[in-house]
C-alpha cells in the first residue's frame, strides 16, 4: 500500500494555489473534466512529490458548508478486490464498490472517506461488478 494524496474541495482555485505556493508547494498537474464539470489540481513540495494534495474545484459549486470541503485520503493498493474483501470481512461497508476494477471508497468509523485505487485496472469481477453504491463516498 502507498499513500497517494489528500483531497480538499476549493471554491477559488487560483487563491488556494497561491496560498499553497506561499507555504512552498508547487503545481504538479491539472485535469479539467468538461463532462463532470470539475478541475483537479495536484500540488506537492519540491523534492517530496509523493505526498500530494488534490484540489477539487466543482465548477457549479455554490459554497461549501463547514466540513464539506474536506474530501478524502487516497491509497494505492496491490489488489483492490482483496483489500475490499478484507474490509467487508472486518464488518465495514464499501460505499463505492470497485465495479471498474480500479477505484473504491470506504469510510472510517468517524466517517472520513478513504479512496482505494488499484495500480492499473483489474478485470471487472463479481460480486463487485454488480454491487450498488451504499451511500456518500
Amino acid at each position: 500500500m502507498r499513500y497517494l494524496h489528500t483531497m480538499i474541495r476549493v471554491s477559488d482555485p487560483a487563491e488556494t494555489i497561491r496560498f499553497f505556493e506561499v507555504i512552498g508547494l508547487r503545481e504538479l498537474r491539472r485535469m479539467d473534466s468538461e463532462q463532470g464539470r470539475f478541475t483537479l489540481i495536484f500540488l506537492a513540495a519540491p523534492g517530496d512529490e509523493q505526498a500530494q494534495i488534490e484540489l477539487t474545484h466543482n465548477w457549479d459549486e455554490q459554497g461549501y458548508g463547514e466540513g464539506r470541503n474536506f474530501g478524502h485520503v487516497a491509497y494505492r493498493v496491490e489488489n483492490i478486490y482483496e483489500s475490499c474483501q478484507r474490509l467487508l470481512d472486518a464488518g465495514y461497508t464499501i460505499n463505492r464498490p470497485p465495479r471498474d476494477g480500479h477505484m473504491a471508497f470506504v469510510r472510517t468509523p468517524d466517517n472520513i472517506s478513504i479512496e482505494l485505487l488499484q495500480d492499473g485496472r483489474l478485470e471487472p469481477a463479481e460480486p463487485w461488478a454488480s454491487m450498488p453504491n451504499t451511500g456518500h463516498w
